[in-house]
């Protein structure tokens, strides 16, 4: 009569095989081509002809204009339509071109005031987040957001009197994140 091993000895037999089988698949697949993934240009969301504002560049691309104060601050400059987010230590954290709406602050220092983080109509009429609230002028208020949608701000309607400063919506989060109640913004031409 023939001796029949034991059910621990297939057991152990059979797990030995399958993991010897897995392992060499392992290898084989480790050897074989790798997916690649291609990075294809993302449709503009825009919603007029106007470019785009330029990605944001690197911090030092762009100096933070004479006149604009020390310490903690974001800058808005309104002949060059951009912002700088200035460290206390005078570091430019982030500079970035944005679209101006038809009412420009006067140059000066401001505070901000009000932030609204959840989507709101802006005067124009698009969906808006990351508003931050700085100042008033002649009874439009003046603040900085982005699209819900990344797109750029419409053609205003005649005679429209739109506050709003846009950016890209990875700038207008930065912003937020940076341009707390209390911040100082200051504006020069």
């Amino acid at each position: 009569m023939r001796a029949v091993p034991a059910p621990k000895v297939w057991v152990t037999g059979l797990t030995v095989g399958a993991t010897a089988i897995v392992v060499a698949l392992a290898v084989q697949a480790d050897k074989g081509a790798k997916p690649t993934v291609s990075a294809a240009p993302r449709p503009s969301a825009s919603a007029t002809a106007d470019p785009k504002p330029a990605e944001s560049e690197s911090p030092k691309s762009k100096r933070v204009p004479d006149g604009s104060g020390t310490g903690r601050r974001i800058v808005y400059s309104l002949g060059e339509n951009r912002v700088w987010l200035v460290d206390a230590s005078e570091a430019t954290r982030r500079t970035f071109a944005v679209w101006p709406g038809t009412v420009d602050p006067e140059p000066g220092k401001y505070t901000v005031g009000q932030r609204t983080e959840d989507p709101i109509t802006g005067s124009d009429g698009v969906r808006i987040e990351h508003v931050v609230y700085f100042a008033v002028r002649s009874g439009v208020n003046v603040a900085f957001s982005n699209a819900v949608d990344g797109s750029s701000p419409p053609p205003p309607a005649d005679g429209a009197r739109t506050g709003g400063i846009r950016m890209s919506d990875k700038d207008g989060s930065a912003l937020w994140a940076f341009g707390t109640a209390g911040t100082t913004v200051t504006v020069v031409k």
